[in-house]
């Protein structure tokens, strides 16, 4: 049978193993194989076995044998303090006596199992012994174990997105399933690539069948993606518009901490009351509307987080008349129990109520009061069937204070429709979280509102694949994102890092054996990603590919010294200023 690999002793030899670590093993090699022995390149280890075994393995470290002088420091111990020697660490000695190239184990190559000819895996499943012979894998038997990867890596649901690095003729594919239902991460500083890395993978899924993405959009990016469908949140101009596109969440979609978190300072001494009474009237209203709808079945299983329409003027009115209410005392009218402790809420109430910036919240059309709404309003956020396989939800003018808020209703509506949606007529959804440390922080760092959605986020994270929701969260600041949702994410696409803090976060989250790459986290180049995961069969550094031109994200940064040296440009600052009043560009 044919072999994979044909080594040449006096071209590949790289050395021999003299020291065996778990996944880590350190290479004794000669001089002239120090030039085959680069960082990130990869190294076969024979295993003995009745058949072709090969420990596929990556170089993580090189180091030269030391001058006479050094080693002999290494080595020497004084005759009168023999009896306190402190054991001398291994790397020590080793680096004392010879040219030391330390590999990391990530994979398997057999030529045959059981009926399987050229089998290939993920697991390490034998460790070298001592003395077993290593070689660099370069040239032709690079590239035949490239096409290997890639064959193997060939099917139905096989992700296409890149070159890989160390032979640009092979192409990178992961496998698709494991990308999506094992969460995933793509984290990358500014300029990195990220945004049309994102769009890449995108383009790639809309020419799927029945894909279904819907993609978080903060900044307005993806809008030039044509073969998606643009959904925005109802800014202060959007409030009389009919437009189909523009998405209302009225105030009864949000839990009862999510409106507490809206409406209620918990640094008041009041707060519980507050709280308490504001449920209980959410509570009344809500239970009215079932009642007037006739929604017996419902009301049986009701609870106050249940998505059901409620007046909210009528809540205003019941605490407006305890924050003023006053009862018969044994001589003359006093203050009821509530009185005046409502006041701030009122007022808190009334800021954001009548603020348009909130209108997409709070002055959202009277025919989504109708108990028949959230079905119009999943539709318009989940139903794919209008050939629409991705959907941009555009966040660009929802204010900063809410935005946590308005994602993590939404996810959540995703989510809970997912979880109660009959098995065999559930179709898995991707949930596309771009720029996730604006709304995903650490916990220590969150305020209330961020604390509701990173709840719901956690959720998705741990059960989400279950019910066939799947979170692609991209950030270029991963240090600022919540541990809980990255330890989640199974697969991460790590483009250029330069940040330490960044490079750690990364690093905390892949297995020891695999560190060393958070090193050349740095040194990549624009569009250049370290792959790592489930979805890969060898972690790799791969060259992705870019969308489409008309398909490009609208992230490109600006060239400061370009438009300096430019002719001049004229900037109309009347129409900005009223752009800046009325919170649209349009």
């Amino acid at each position: 049978m044919d072999s994979l690999f044909k080594f040449n002793e006096d071209t590949d030899f790289l050395g021999k193993v003299v020291y065996v670590d778990t996944t880590k093993v350190s290479l004794d090699v000669k001089s002239k194989g120090l030039k085959l022995a680069r960082v990130g390149r990869l190294v076969a280890v024979k295993i003995s076995a009745p058949i072709e075994e090969w420990a596929i393995a990556i170089v993580d470290r090189v180091i030269k044998n030391p001058s006479s002088e050094q080693l002999f420091q290494v080595i020497q111990v004084p005759n009168d303090s023999i009896d306190d020697l402190t054991p001398i660490d291994p790397d020590q000695i080793l680096q004392g006596i010879s040219n030391i190239v330390t590999i990391s184990i990530v994979a398997t190559y057999k030529s045959k199992k059981g009926s399987e000819k050229n089998y290939f895996s993920r697991s390490i499943q034998e460790i070298p012994d001592i003395d077993a012979v290593a070689y660099s894998i370069e040239n032709k038997n690079l590239e035949n174990l490239m096409n290997l990867l890639s064959t193997k890596s060939d099917s139905d649901i096989s992700l296409d997105i890149g070159k890989y690095t160390l032979s640009e003729k092979a192409r990178a594919k992961l496998n698709g399933d494991k990308f999506f239902q094992r969460h995933a991460a793509i984290l990358g500083s500014t300029g990195s690539g990220k945004s049309w890395t994102v769009a890449s993978l995108l383009e790639k899924a809309a020419t799927l069948p029945i894909p279904k993405i819907l993609v978080f959009d903060l900044h307005g990016e993806y809008k030039s993606l044509g073969y998606a469908k643009q959904l925005r949140i109802a800014g202060p101009d959007d409030l009389e518009t009919k437009d189909n596109n523009v998405i209302y969440l009225p105030y009864w979609l949000l839990n009862s901490e999510e409106l507490q978190a809206l409406f209620v300072d918990n640094s008041e001494f009041t707060a519980h009351n507050q709280v308490a009474i504001f449920q209980k009237l959410v509570g009344e209203e809500k239970l009215k509307h079932l009642e007037d709808n006739k929604k017996i079945d419902v009301i049986n299983s009701f609870t106050i987080d249940s998505p059901i329409p409620f007046d909210l003027n009528n809540v205003i009115e019941k605490l407006s008349f305890l924050n003023e209410e006053m009862v018969e005392g044994k001589t003359k009218e006093v203050k009821g129990p509530y009185n005046g402790m409502f006041s701030r809420l009122l007022s808190r109430i009334n800021i954001k109520t009548t603020d348009k910036r909130y209108g997409f919240i709070f002055q959202h059309p009277n025919k989504l009061n109708e108990y028949e709404a959230l079905v119009k309003i999943t539709e318009q956020l989940l139903d794919f069937t209008d050939n629409s396989g991705i959907k941009v939800i555009d966040f660009s003018e929802v204010p900063a204070d809410v935005l946590p808020i308005v994602i993590g209703t939404i996810a959540r509506l995703a989510y809970n429709i997912q979880f109660w949606t009959d098995s065999k007529e559930r179709h898995p959804l991707v949930l596309v979280c771009d720029e996730a440390h604006l709304y995903l922080p650490k916990k220590n760092d969150s305020n209330p509102n961020e604390r509701r959605t990173l709840d719901t986020f956690e959720r998705i994270g741990k059960e989400g694949r279950k019910y066939g929701v799947s979170l692609l969260i991209i950030s270029q600041r991963p240090s600022d994102v919540s541990d809980t949702i990255l330890s989640q994410c199974n697969n991460i696409m790590a483009l250029r890092l330069s940040n330490k803090q960044d490079q750690s976060t990364v690093k905390s989250f892949i297995s020891d054996n695999l560190t060393f790459f958070t090193d050349i986290l740095p040194t990549l180049d624009v569009g250049e990603a370290i792959i790592l995961g489930d979805s890969v069969l060898l972690p790799s550094r791969i060259l992705l590919d870019k969308p489409n031109e008309k398909n490009r994200p609208l992230s490109s940064t600006i060239d400061f010294w370009s438009e300096w040296s430019a002719s001049k440009k004229e900037t109309n600052y009347k129409k900005a200023i009223e752009n800046y009043r009325k919170q649209s560009r349009r």
